[in-house]
């Protein structure tokens, strides 16, 4: 099969598919490899390491997308690249379709796009492999990022997360008991913050406690829940996911009342939607901005700012899969392989999450029926 690499042009992305050892294994088994020109520098890979291991380089993106069967992106496609695949082509990338326009989705579905979302591949057993890997580096980001901008310097009002002799630790308040949130969490109290979970699911915040340790306490997240959270909370991380849909708003305008002036919301789940009344998608250029004298810092690509660390995350959680679509065909793959099945949103010109396909008023495909 023809795979290709392109560079993710969407601002401050510099992650790329697959790194040179991944390309190394598929052109061992056979696959043709081609990348466009430049691709991997961000996340430190040159051109040079590809084609050692058998890639090509090609020196535009067009070039790239013509050339290849299947395509290996990282982030979710801008509106203009839509029009860029070819008729039949198998796209592997972060979509989050549900919060994808109608008519964008609708031209997936008249070229017969095949699209496969990093964000909705799941096992028999609910691992979803490639979000959790993400989700891992994205809770350690957040407090590194969210002690910074805890400080005077980048808005805050002048805390140290980790306290010191004398000095308490900053309260960080985590809204998901999730990856990300367990992630978070064991960093934030291993560097001595004082941390709460809250979370809907009392089995997600046993499995948290069984991984942090039972010094972190834990609440249901009901509203009363939230606001007495809030209203103690230095920073306030939401992480908050529900599996291939938009984020339900769980933190109100009004709710902001409580929290202390010049307190941090930080919502980590912006990709889907967020889960704060007051969140919109920020990047680097500009991460913060103030409601209600509230800080909030939405960038959805955080993992992007460790690029190579989340380009060998994503590499290796995904590469079985793009080794089960290339030597096996995708008609065989997707019938074969349940995870790859409930990772697909559109197959063959129609969507194949009933869900989607109904509230879109699109065509629905059920594999699995055959």
């Amino acid at each position: 099969m023809d795979i290709g690499l392109v560079k993710d042009r969407r601002p401050f992305e510099h992650r790329i598919g697959l790194t040179p050892g991944a390309v190394r294994v598929l052109a061992e088994r056979g696959h043709r490899i081609w990348i466009e020109d430049g691709a991997g520098v961000e996340a430190g890979f040159a051109n040079e390491q590809y084609e050692r291991v058998g890639a090509t380089v090609a020196y535009s993106e067009e070039d790239v997308m013509l050339r290849s069967e299947l395509i290996v992106r990282v982030s979710p496609p801008r509106p203009v690249d839509y029009g860029r695949f070819q008729p039949g082509q198998i796209v592997v990338s972060s979509w989050h379709l549900a919060l994808a326009p109608a008519d964008a989705l609708s031209i997936l579905l008249e070229n017969s796009v095949t699209t496969v979302g990093y964000e909705i591949i799941e096992e028999d057993d609910g691992h979803a492999p490639v979000l959790e890997a993400m989700s891992e580096i994205a809770g350690r980001l957040a407090v590194i990022m969210g002690s910074g901008l805890l400080l005077n310097e980048f808005g805050g009002k002048g805390l140290l997360i980790c306290g010191s002799p004398g000095i308490p630790p900053a309260s960080m308040v985590i809204l998901g008991a999730g990856t990300l949130g367990r992630a978070a969490a064991r960093y934030a109290q291993g560097i001595g913050a004082h941390v709460v979970v809250l979370d809907r699911d009392v089995n997600a915040m046993r499995r948290l406690q069984d991984h942090v340790g039972y010094d972190v306490p834990t609440m249901i997240a009901t509203r009363p829940h939230i606001e007495k959270a809030l209203a103690f909370a230095d920073l306030f991380l939401c992480a908050v996911a529900v599996h291939g849909e938009r984020t339900p708003i769980l933190v109100t305008r009004d709710m902001l009342k409580n929290m202390k002036p010049r307190s941090l919301i930080m919502d980590l789940s912006i990709d889907q939607g967020g889960c704060c009344e007051t969140s919109r998608p920020t990047d680097f250029s500009s991460p913060t901005y103030v409601v209600d004298d509230i800080i909030h810092f939405c960038v959805p690509n955080l993992p992007s700012s460790a690029s190579r660390a989340s380009t060998r995350a994503l590499t290796n959680s995904m590469l079985p899969y793009i080794e089960e679509i290339a030597d096996q065909g995708f008609d065989s793959a997707i019938r074969s392989n349940n995870a790859i099945r409930r990772g697909t949103y559109t197959y063959n010109g129609r969507c194949v999450r009933r869900r989607m396909a109904d509230d879109l008023g699109v065509p629905y495909l059920d594999v699995a029926a055959g």
